[in-house]
């Protein structure tokens, strides 16, 4: 019962009143003012969240689940969404594929959920991927990836490169266009985006079009500055980055490999144009922010969008959060344009 009437005041009350339950007082850090549903939401998890351990990955799994199940916006409707097995050379993988119209010949944009390597799947991205599709005017396909800690480093890589080769043989079956397809994600989903443009890149064969990174874990070091300046209060804490990060990978070796950490690669040349938004008030920020100057140094066109009032997460959350809505129908826009321009430049 109280925890609908939470759900129901987030959805329902503007953010005023929000604000008058802090007396007023707004935090600010680099210029940047916290949006008040999101501390609100900060506040609660936090006073609420179990310790990210081997043990208790059900239970921050089932909450991942229940929290977008809760506050995520009714999924439009699209011409199709149809769940698939994909048979690929890391094995059977299930996806969820949206096709936001009956056009023949769409581009695709194969997409990884963020959850933090060890929780999210199809379902808990549903609504996102679906508003990509809807928003973009292209099919999106959701790849359920192997997790951790069942499945460690670098089994999500190694899916996530494979999906995305399944679809270049198979798009054409599916009445999409092989010649555009693009990888995408969030949080860790945004980092096996990351690796999956840059494996197949090394690798020679097919390869993106172009990268969408939402709010991107790309450096399992941790160590960009924003990961001391929001390291708890902010929904998503260092702590808790650790945690993840230490069920992922087998040994802190490993947190020095490309794939793990795309942001320490040094051949970023010749990789596709990349989208990245960010949220103000998420230890991920800097971090996310550097690889897109990295990239564009390397001669990449990028764009990047920062949501300064919002923290980790929030598109998923497009029931509480109107910069939701409006970051997701960004994202669909211009990856629409960027499919729909035959060499992906300005």
């Amino acid at each position: 019962m109280i925890e609908r009437l939470i759900v129901a005041a987030l959805k329902l009350l503007p953010a005023s009143f929000f604000n008058l339950c802090y007396g007023l007082k707004p935090v600010v850090i680099d210029g940047q003012t916290l949006d008040s549903k999101a501390r609100f939401l900060a506040d609660l998890d936090r006073k609420s969240a179990a310790p990210v351990t081997l043990e208790n990955v059900p239970e921050t799994r089932e909450r991942l689940a229940r929290t977008v199940r809760l506050l995520a916006g009714k999924r439009p409707r699209l011409h199709v969404v149809e769940d698939l097995i994909l048979k690929t050379s890391a094995g059977e993988i299930p996806a969820r594929l949206y096709r936001p119209s009956k056009a023949a010949g769409l581009p695709l944009l194969v997409y990884y959920h963020g959850g933090g390597y060890i929780r999210g799947s199809v379902a808990t991205h549903d609504g996102l991927c679906a508003r990509l599709a809807a928003y973009g005017g292209f099919g999106v396909l959701s790849v359920d990836y192997r997790l951790a800690p069942e499945h460690r480093f670098p089994a999500a890589v190694e899916d996530a490169c494979a999906a995305f080769l399944w679809a270049a043989e198979h798009a054409a079956d599916y009445g999409f266009d092989p010649a555009r397809i693009g990888v995408g994600g969030d949080s860790s989903g945004g980092c096996l985006a990351a690796a999956a443009a840059q494996q197949t890149k090394r690798a020679g064969g097919p390869s993106p079009m172009l990268q969408l990174l939402l709010y991107p874990t790309l450096d399992a070091h941790l160590s960009a500055p924003s990961h001391t300046t929001f390291a708890d209060g902010f929904f998503l804490t260092r702590s808790r980055m650790e945690g993840y990060r230490d069920l992922y990978l087998n040994s802190p070796r490993e947190r020095d490999d490309v794939r793990a950490s795309p942001a320490l690669a040094t051949d970023l040349e010749g990789l596709p144009p990349a989208l990245i938004i960010t949220a103000g008030f998420d230890p991920l920020r800097d971090e996310a922010e550097s690889y897109g100057k990295a990239l564009n140094a390397a001669g990449v066109r990028v764009g990047m969008v920062r949501f300064p009032a919002m923290v980790h997460g929030f598109m998923s959350l497009t029931g509480v959060f109107p910069d939701a809505e409006k970051a997701l129908a960004q994202a669909g826009d211009a990856l629409s344009h960027l499919f729909n321009k035959s060499d992906a430049e300005g």
